[in-house]
């Protein structure tokens, strides 16, 4: 077994080979579908869900089969893939089980942290044949990181409130690729502990005091300017920093984590010279 080949094991262990040519592609994850585009691998991509929206000129053309909960298995089983990506948080674990029963490769993928996408452009990569344009994602990134990591030493230690979701209000917590991602600007989320990964909250005093800022984020949930006035006429938050977020830089791996990371330094340093 070759070193490249002995690299290719997903997030659930299963080690895969490299795929021939002819090799068909679905990707259930938005930021996946993107990252197998700029792979150089657009070609092969036969089918998406719905929110699989990057590059938009590319994906507009290629097949839809549902939503990333909802895949609709028959529209899939017409498309022939040899490969179906999937990842952990955004995929049904029944829905892999029936893909499974039709397509002779499932990629399970499941980043937990900003650095994680480097296994994740070799694995892709090393199992479409397209190495060379992983390595060199690998190094963007850790340019892109290494520049973070000098800016963050700026940045004073705050405590923020992410919000994800509205009625009931939910945010992350701290074992989720979208905290870790914040943590590398020194924001660490709130609450500091709780048993799901996806918490839901109420927006009291025990999740307020000293949290500060308070972010909105355009995704799952589509927050916009409105929803910022809303919070600002309750007494608890009127004094807070409250803003909206891209929520596509913040916890969209792949490719687009290279742009997320300057993003999220160019947002800690507009947002902190608009403090008060």
């Amino acid at each position: 077994m070759s070193g490249t080949e002995a690299g290719l094991v997903d997030a659930v262990g299963t080690r895969h080979s490299p795929a021939r040519r002819e090799a068909r592609i679905v990707s259930l994850v938005p930021s996946i579908t993107e990252l197998v585009c700029d792979l150089g691998l657009a070609a092969q991509l036969v089918g998406r869900t719905g929110f699989c929206v990057h590059p938009r000129e590319v994906v507009r053309r290629i097949p839809k089969v549902g939503g990333t909960k909802d895949v609709d298995l028959d529209k899939l089983r017409t498309l022939r893939a040899t490969h179906v990506i999937l990842n952990v948080d955004e995929n049904r674990e029944e829905d892999a089980r029936a893909i499974a029963g039709f397509v002779p490769e499932l990629i399970v993928t499941h980043p937990l942290a900003p650095p994680d996408n480097l296994a994740l452009y070799r694995l892709i990569g090393g199992i479409f044949g397209r190495q060379d344009r992983a390595e060199a994602l690998c190094g963007e990134f850790e340019a892109a990181y290494a520049a973070l990591q000098s800016a963050a030493r700026r940045f004073p230690p705050e405590r923020v409130l992410y919000l994800i979701w509205k009625d009931p209000w939910m945010t992350v917590s701290r074992d989720t690729y979208v905290s870790r991602m914040l943590a590398l600007v020194k924001w660490e989320t709130v609450p500091a502990q709780c048993s799901a990964r996806y918490p839901e909250i109420q927006l009291d005093s025990g999740v307020l005091d000293g949290a500060d800022p308070v972010l909105l984020a355009s995704e799952p949930y589509p927050f916009r300017e409105r929803h910022i006035a809303e919070l600002r006429s309750d007494r608890l938050l009127a004094q807070k920093r409250t803003a909206l977020i891209d929520g596509e830089m913040t916890a969209w791996y792949g490719s687009r984590a290279i742009r997320g990371l300057g993003y999220l330094r160019r947002f800690r340093e507009r947002l902190g010279r608009s403090a008060g």
